[in-house]
C-alpha cells in the first residue's frame, strides 16, 4: 500500500518542491492550496504525466472547518494519512509599531493556528493506526528572532514549542513530530526582500549560498522516512551555517 502525504501550502516554493519530492518517492500526495488552484491543478497534471499521484486540495489553513473538511476528503480518497507536512505560511516585514492587531492575528492565524488545526485534524486517524509522521515548518527567525519581522518570528517560535510538546504527547501512540527551520531560501516569499538584501544574506552565510526549495524538501522526505524512525521532537535547521 502506497503511503499518503498531506502537504499544505503546496502551490509554490518549499511546499511545491516538497510535494514533488514526495510524489517522486512514491507517495500519494494531497497537495493543499488556498487560492492558487490553477497552478496546483497544472502541477498535478505534470506529476501525473510522470506517473505520480497527486490530489489538489483547497483549504485556508487558518479556517478550522476548511482544514477538517480537507482532511476528511483525503481520508475518503486514500483511506489514511501517513505524513503531514505543515508548510503553509505567510510573512511580512515592518516595524512592530506599524502592525495592526488585525495584522498580528492574521500572521498567527495562518502560521501558528494553521499548524495547530492541521495537526489536530490528522491525529485521530494517525492515533487509530498507531503510526504517523508530522513535520512542521518554522524558520531560522523562529530560533533567533529577526528585526522588522517580530510577528513572523513569534509565530515561528510558537511552532517550535508546539512541535516539541506534541512530540512528547503523541510519541507513545507511535507518531513522530519534527520541525524544519530553514535559513534563507530562494523562494518567491523571500524574493520580496529585494536583491540587495538577498545578496547581503548570501554573504553572511558561511557556505556563501542561498538554499533551494528542493534542499528543504529533501529534509522533509528524510524526516518522514524509516531512516528517521528514532527522530522526534527535533528542530532541524538547514541554513548553510548562518546560525549554528
Amino acid at each position: 500500500m502506497a503511503k499518503v502525504a498531506l502537504i499544505t501550502g503546496a502551490s509554490r516554493g518549499i511546499g511545491r518542491a516538497t510535494a514533488e519530492e514526495f510524489a517522486k518517492a512514491g507517495y500519494q500526495v494531497a497537495a493543499n492550496f488556498c487560492s492558487s488552484g490553477q497552478a496546483v491543478e497544472e502541477f498535478a497534471q505534470q506529476m501525473a504525466q510522470q506517473g505520480c499521484s497527486m490530489l489538489p486540495c483547497q483549504a485556508d489553513v487558518s479556517d478550522p472547518q476548511q482544514v477538517e473538511q480537507m482532511v476528511q476528503t483525503v481520508l475518503q480518497q486514500f483511506g489514511h494519512i501517513d505524513v503531514l507536512v505543515c508548510n503553509a505560511g505567510i510573512a511580512r516585514q515592518g516595524l512592530l509599531t506599524d502592525f495592526t492587531p488585525e495584522d498580528w492575528r492574521r500572521m498567527m492565524a495562518v502560521n501558528l493556528d494553521g499548524t495547530f488545526y492541521c495537526c489536530r485534524s490528522v491525529l485521530p486517524s494517525m492515533i487509530h493506526r498507531h503510526s504517523g509522521s508530522i513535520i512542521t515548518t518554522s524558520s531560522i527567525w523562529g530560533l533567533t528572532g529577526a528585526s522588522c519581522e517580530v510577528p513572523y518570528s513569534a509565530a515561528k517560535a510558537g511552532i517550535i514549542g508546539l512541535t516539541k510538546a506534541l512530540a512528547k504527547e503523541v510519541g507513545p501512540s507511535g507518531i513522530r513530530v519534527n520541525c524544519i527551520a530553514p535559513g534563507v531560501v530562494d523562494t518567491e516569499m523571500n524574493g520580496a526582500l529585494g536583491q540587495e538584501v538577498m545578496d547581503q544574506l548570501r554573504e553572511e552565510t558561511p557556505l556563501c549560498t542561498i538554499g533551494t526549495p528542493q534542499q528543504i524538501a529533501q529534509v522533509s522526505l528524510f524526516l518522514a522516512g524509516e531512516q528517521a524512525s528514532f527522530v522526534t521532537g527535533q528542530v532541524i535547521s538547514p541554513n548553510g551555517g548562518f546560525f549554528c
